[in-house]
């Protein structure tokens, strides 16, 4: 039986010859990368979470709509409540009332 190697791996008669045709790196990959995007995923899911409850109370709709929409892995988020919102760190999770903030932005 003749092997073309020209062929991406299939012998003869159109079989794969050997496994995958060398490509198993890629599930490896895979496996390494998974935790990653898990622990990207949950950060993510945080951070939007934040600023759009933050945003919701401070009647700022249009960055409620913004970070909805937007993906950013956290990045527009954390800018929005640091800066924007001008929240603390102990703020982030806190009940008050956003009474007296400016709602037109």
């Amino acid at each position: 039986m003749m092997y073309n190697n020209w062929a991406g791996g299939y012998g003869h008669y159109g079989m794969m010859s050997a496994g995958w045709g060398g490509h198993e790196w890629v599930f490896g990959l895979m496996a390494l990368a998974a935790p990653f995007i898990i622990a990207l995923v949950l950060w993510s899911l945080v951070w939007k979470g934040l600023a759009l409850w933050h945003a919701a109370r401070r009647g700022q709709y249009w960055w409620f709509v913004i970070l909805a929409l937007v993906n950013t892995a956290g990045i527009l988020e954390i800018i929005y409540l640091f800066f924007v919102a001008k929240l603390k760190w102990g703020e982030l999770f806190s009940l008050h009332s956003h009474a007296g903030h400016d709602h037109n932005h």
